[in-house]
């Protein structure tokens, strides 16, 4: 099946190119609203899937945010959520040594860190 482009995906992605940190639905409709003031969260969520199902976006699931989106291709990392803007970041490389946590006789498939207080702009 060929998938046409559309400008509502082009703003998505646009979007996604102008942020260096998982974005939640709410931002991502807010944001791609300052493109297309039309765009609505239906065809978000629909082109969201897409972009997930082509590989240009992963999912990330949040403990406290609930599903967020971020452009793929960065390698593994973990995130930090500023309680007092509501923002996560993504924090470079991976400090974990699963092979020294894991229990024996268990197996490890992979993990994800969230760090959580008060970013560099709300600590003050």
């Amino acid at each position: 099946m060929i998938r046409r482009t559309t400008s509502q995906k082009k703003a998505i992605q646009e979007v996604f190119q102008k942020s260096d940190r998982p974005l939640g639905i709410e931002e991502i409709v807010s944001a791609g609203r300052q493109i297309i003031d039309s765009l609505d969260q239906s065809t978000v969520y629909r082109n969201l899937k897409l972009l997930v199902e082509q590989g240009w976006l992963l999912k990330i699931s949040h403990p406290a945010l609930g599903t967020m989106y971020e452009r793929s291709g960065k390698g593994h990392h973990h995130h930090f959520h500023c309680r007092f803007c509501n923002k996560v970041f993504e924090l470079p490389g991976c400090a974990l040594n699963e092979e020294k946590l894991t229990p024996a006789g268990f197996v490890t498939e992979g993990h994800e860190v969230f760090l959580f207080g008060a970013c560099a702009s709300c600590k003050n």
